[in-house]
């Protein structure tokens, strides 16, 4: 007699919880960022208080990639270029390989973004619109120091743009063309398992996140007090 199907045995654990509340937490405040830029006047408070927020993530983030679960590390998606390179020219055959978490090509892009947001964020603190607002730590440079920042944080918003649309063009390229969809998986945690040798990834305690979270705030909290 055959055994009842378990839809659950062809599913597997790929991002745990603090990375998905990373990623879309991180998606709502760079979005407000961006939105009150462009706003300007009194919405310049909120922007500030959103960047320090994004940095405060990408600080907690930097230490995930060290020490959290297996699919967030970036010893285990930063590849080599010409993985890269290999796994970009794969995209053209029907069944390109696999990966757990983020593909070769798809882990440069996530690391190009993070150092994107993180120049963004530090160049921020010492920024000035030459008239009433800046940033928290304007005061440790000289002027000449914080129109340079300035000018370094206005470009590369364009960057970042840049980049954020390439995420969501290879989002929809992997839906469409591909017929898998990268976005429930960031929301449910789960990706189906049947082409994966892995069962299980390794995952630490909430309580490590927690920790890691505490101290990216706690950073964030002295620079904007």
């Amino acid at each position: 007699m055959q055994a009842p199907h378990d839809p659950e045995k062809n599913w597997i654990e790929v991002w745990d919880i603090p990375t998905r509340f990373f990623h879309w937490l991180l998606m709502i405040l760079v979005t407000v960022c961006f939105v009150t830029a462009k706003l300007g006047g009194n919405a310049m408070t909120y922007h500030i208080s959103s960047g320090l927020g994004v940095l405060g993530l990408l600080i907690f983030r930097l230490i995930w990639g060290i020490i959290g679960s297996q699919t967030a590390r970036f010893s285990q998606f930063i590849r080599s270029p010409m993985a890269a390179w290999r796994y970009g020219r794969s995209l053209m055959k029907n069944s390109p390989h696999p990966y757990l978490g983020h593909n070769p090509l798809g882990g440069w892009s996530i690391l190009a973004m993070l150092l994107g947001l993180l120049l963004q964020a530090t160049t921020g603190l010492f920024a000035n619109d030459e008239i009433f607002t800046h940033g928290p730590l304007y005061a440790w440079v000289s002027d000449a120091t914080s129109g340079e920042l300035t000018h370094i944080h206005l470009i590369n918003q364009g960057i970042i743009l840049g980049l954020v649309s390439l995420h969501v063009l290879a989002v929809v390229f992997y839906f469409g063309v591909k017929h898998e969809n990268l976005i429930l998986p960031m929301i449910t945690g789960r990706k189906s398992g049947m082409h994966f040798e892995e069962t299980q990834i390794k995952t630490p305690p909430m309580g490590v996140a927690l920790l890691a979270l505490a101290f990216s705030a706690l950073i964030v909290y002295l620079i904007g007090k």
